[in-house]
């Protein structure tokens, strides 16, 4: 299940030389939001041999061998099929995620969108060259070419899986029903030390993206893209919300228990989470407010120095391949990337519960991205606060 995804560090100054990723390749380049460089790079031109082993990073519950339930394992038949042995590191948070990718040590990583733009600006990580994952072209439309996983319509990663961040709330406690977010961040709210909140700076996203819908005059048109006034109009809304807030969680088994236990009634959650909660009999449900919500979608991504790029590509397509996609995104609890995979799930309402292939429900999610001082919604005129400004103001928030 997904871990923590805190905690991150401002990108890197200045441009990178990027390394091959050996092998037969091509180079690619771009600018990113605001002009940013994006390190000169090579991708691979032709697929060979494997060479014996994948070191991978991933989220807990990407990468499984049966070690953990020995009916979960999709990496006995790559391993078969390929030659390819696969060495899993799990992180805890996409900064971590970071840190390792830079040793060197690693060929591919599960990226979230809060990590991804670190990692291509910073010149870890290579464009992927999608003609040589045959399975590809099945990955949903939406997930393609993205601002967190692409940089000038170059790709730099294979999608793997998307959800949104719900609005989770007991329905024996909390009536009427919400439909706004404003239900969290409701000052005078009756449910004052039961909200609970998602622990991480990028929660400053939920805030900004109430405010855009509920403050038009702040002129906020993307989550993630902040000028100082529209940030400090989001920082002050999550002090205020301090107020009420119960617990801030990051380990999803302790959201699951406080919702069992009724210390938490109303917060921010995800599918899988309401799921668990609701077979332990906990009274919950969940709702996509009226505003939308932010959201997240992760990326299989190569490494710029990846030592075994082949086994990487080759997991990369085994990963997005119809049956493991399915059996990664029912494990996990998120909706899959291949539409393929739809019809190879257990549990046949697996894709509707997840809304899958419902493109206007995605269309209200902003996914995570790594806020830039270049605003990633295209204004040129401003600076835009980035992370380590959002790190600082979270530290401010929890008080």
């Amino acid at each position: 299940m997904r871990n923590s995804r805190m905690a991150l560090a401002a990108l890197a100054a200045g441009v990178l030389t990027l390394a091959g990723c050996g092998g037969g390749s091509s180079s690619t380049t771009g600018s990113g939001p605001g002009g940013l460089s994006v390190p000169k790079a090579d991708k691979l031109a032709t697929l060979g041999a494997g060479e014996g082993t994948v070191n991978i990073v991933s989220w807990a519950g990407y990468v499984e061998d049966g070690s953990t339930d020995k009916t979960v394992d999709w990496v006995t038949p790559f391993e078969k099929e390929t030659g390819c042995q696969v060495n899993n590191k799990v992180a805890a948070t996409s900064d971590e995620m970071v840190t390792l990718m830079k040793t060197g040590d690693y060929d591919v990583v599960s990226a979230s969108g809060d990590a991804s733009l670190r990692l291509i600006y910073g010149g870890d990580v290579a464009p992927v060259n999608t003609d040589l994952i045959a399975n590809y072209k099945d990955v949903f439309d939406g997930l393609k070419n993205k601002a967190w996983n692409s940089v000038d319509g170059v790709a730099y990663g294979i999608p793997h899986g998307r959800g949104a961040n719900l609005l989770m709330y007991n329905k024996n406690t909390v009536t009427p029903a919400p439909t706004s977010w404003g239900a969290v961040f409701d000052a005078n709210s009756p449910y004052k030390g039961k909200i609970t909140a998602y622990d991480s700076p990028i929660y400053i996203a939920d805030a900004a993206l109430y405010l855009m819908k509920t403050k038009p005059d702040l002129g906020i048109k993307n989550p993630y893209a902040l000028d100082d006034k529209q940030f400090q109009a989001s920082v002050d809304l999550l002090k205020e919300q301090n107020k009420n807030i119960g617990e801030y969680w990051s380990d999803y088994t302790k959201e699951v228990q406080a919702f069992k236990s009724g210390n938490s009634v109303l917060g921010t959650s995800w599918q899988v989470i309401a799921n668990l909660t609701k077979a332990d009999g906990a009274p919950i449900e969940t709702v996509l407010p009226t505003e939308g919500a932010t959201g997240w979608s992760d990326t299989w991504m190569v490494a710029a120095k990846a030592k075994h790029p082949n086994c990487a590509y080759l997991w990369m397509n085994h990963i997005v391949s119809p049956k493991a996609n399915a059996q990664v995104a029912e494990w996990f609890g998120e909706a899959p990337a291949n539409k393929l995979a739809c019809d190879q799930t257990a549990d046949k309402a697996f894709c509707t519960t997840f809304h899958a292939s419902d493109e206007s429900y995605f269309d209200q999610v902003w996914y995570w991205t790594t806020p830039l001082a270049q605003c990633v919604d295209g204004r040129k005129d401003v600076t835009c606060k980035d992370y380590s400004a959002w790190t600082q103001a979270w530290t401010t928030i929890k008080g």
